[in-house]
């Protein structure tokens, strides 16, 4: 259950982006779907290696290096659902900033009131 929930907050956290940053495109339902499920993987395989690679310049920005992962997880994603073609698209650093600072907000606030075992709910 707590993988479709995560499935689903990051369905609406790629729409929210694609929303409301111009150069983010993301179109039909199940190119949105299929999106989530990419960005989920590329988060739950290589953002852990990334960020443990990056452990010292976490320390030193106190966390604020988080963001420029977030940005490359998410150009990451979209360069990968081009490959498989996604309709998907992140225009330049800017856009992936700006939508991977979004998707960001609205899975922290989803996550929060979502029931969860681990939080006793």
């Amino acid at each position: 259950m707590g993988l479709l929930i995560r499935w689903a907050i990051n369905a609406i956290g790629l729409l929210i982006a694609a929303g409301m940053v111009s150069g983010i495109e993301l179109e039909g339902w199940e190119s949105t779907l299929l999106t989530a499920a990419l960005f989920g993987l590329v988060n739950a395989f290589i953002r852990p290696f990334v960020m443990l690679m990056s452990c010292l310049l976490q320390v030193l920005t106190l966390g604020l290096f988080t963001l420029i992962v977030n940005t490359g997880m998410l150009g990451l994603t979209a360069w990968a659902a081009g490959q498989v073609g996604l309709a998907f698209r992140v225009d330049g650093v800017r856009a992936a900033f700006l939508g991977a600072l979004v998707i960001s907000l609205v899975s922290f606030t989803l996550t929060r009131f979502s029931p969860s075992p681990r939080r006793g709910r």
